[in-house]
């Protein structure tokens, strides 16, 4: 969208605000069409024919039509002659990019692109009214960690509108941690689709041997930004990770000195007890979202004493995840980093 508006192009955008059922797409899911008709769009909606039909109605915007919300029903009869083979339904909001991306009279799309760069993030709030059995697009927000957000230029019969934002805004701050899109009910009469914008899940990893290069070689095919921490020479290798940021040097000191956001993610894995404890002792000083630690339970306690000793709040000694990972029975590298990468990402979609 950012590359289309620079280059002083028309785009409309189709999003999946609503779901039920099974469907190949889930809430968030966009596609973007230009105004050449000959270039592809971008994302995907699920493909087949409803996918056919939301570009259609991006192309009806860009000659000018209104903003359109439809329910697409894949039943049995549709879904077998499109290959859909799903039976739910999906609801699909197609609108010119200009819509999509300012809100308020604000154009937050410089905004949007700082925060998937890593900058700071920002959830996008769609409000969706019920009409009987349709739904019916009703205003947007956008919501800051630091702020209750902006927005919502309509009338909302029997809503304060105060109280609404702050309710908003408190909703969508609860789903920015998870970096993932989801619709919530807001009373009888209306649905909320909160969208996070931010750049990917942060991994930092302490310690660069075997299990360290598997957890990095997994968590990048989930597409995490992975950063080892490593004070050998001949572990901290870069060829050895696939792309992974490592920095060489004391690993308490290089955990120390890196900053701790939303979506932040911290595996202690070294190749020592003092060490291990040095880590996270530094680890839970930031606010990273999860610290999990390699090793046996005996070590867990020996680590959790001396926190205690060092002043650390039982609250925050309690939120440390070890022995680390979800317990699948595997005991190899490549399964060890499995469990690793499961339970985070388990902890990363609230389930």
């Amino acid at each position: 969208m950012s590359e289309l508006a620079s280059a002083g192009r028309k785009f409309a955008v189709a999003t999946v605000v609503r779901t039920q059922g099974s469907t190949p797409q889930v809430v968030g899911a966009k596609l973007v069409v230009s105004d050449d008709e000959h270039e592809r769009p971008r994302g995907t909606l699920g493909g087949g024919c409803v996918e056919a039909d939301a570009i259609l109605a991006c192309r009806d915007i860009l000659a000018g039509g209104a903003r359109s919300l439809r329910a697409y029903s894949l039943a049995e009869e549709l879904a077998w002659n499109t290959g859909l083979v799903c039976g739910g339904t999906m609801w699909i909001l197609a609108e010119a990019g200009a819509d999509a991306v300012s809100i308020g009279g604000t154009n937050y799309l410089p905004e949007f692109v700082r925060a998937i760069d890593s900058g700071p993030p920002l959830a996008v709030a769609t409000l969706l009214e019920k009409q009987g059995r349709e739904l019916a697009y009703a205003g947007r927000m956008v919501v800051r960690p630091d702020d209750s957000g902006n927005g919502f230029p309509v009338s909302i019969p029997g809503v304060v509108g105060t109280t609404f934002a702050r309710t908003v805004a408190h909703e969508a701050l609860r789903q920015l941690p998870h970096g993932t899109p989801r619709v919530m009910l807001l009373g009888d009469a209306h649905e909320l689709l909160i969208e996070p914008v931010t750049g990917k899940p942060r991994l930092t990893i302490c310690g660069g041997g075997h299990v360290a290069q598997a957890i990095a070689r997994q968590a990048q095919l989930l597409e995490f930004d992975v950063t080892i921490l490593e004070d050998r020479p001949e572990f901290a290798d870069p060829a050895r990770f696939g792309g992974a940021r490592v920095v060489a040097g004391y690993i308490p000191e290089a955990l120390a000195s890196l900053t701790f956001g939303w979506s932040s993610y911290i595996v202690v894995a070294t190749r020592g007890h003092k060490l291990d404890g040095d880590c996270v002792l530094a680890a839970v000083k930031t606010d990273a979202s999860y610290i999990g630690l390699l090793g046996s339970r005996r070590k867990a306690v020996l680590i959790a004493d001396m926190l205690r000793e060092n002043g650390v709040p039982e609250e925050r000694i309690g939120a440390i995840r070890t022995p680390v990972g979800l317990d699948l029975g595997g005991r190899t590298p490549a399964e060890i980093a499995l469990s690793v990468m499961a339970q985070i990402t388990k902890e990363r979609y609230g389930h």
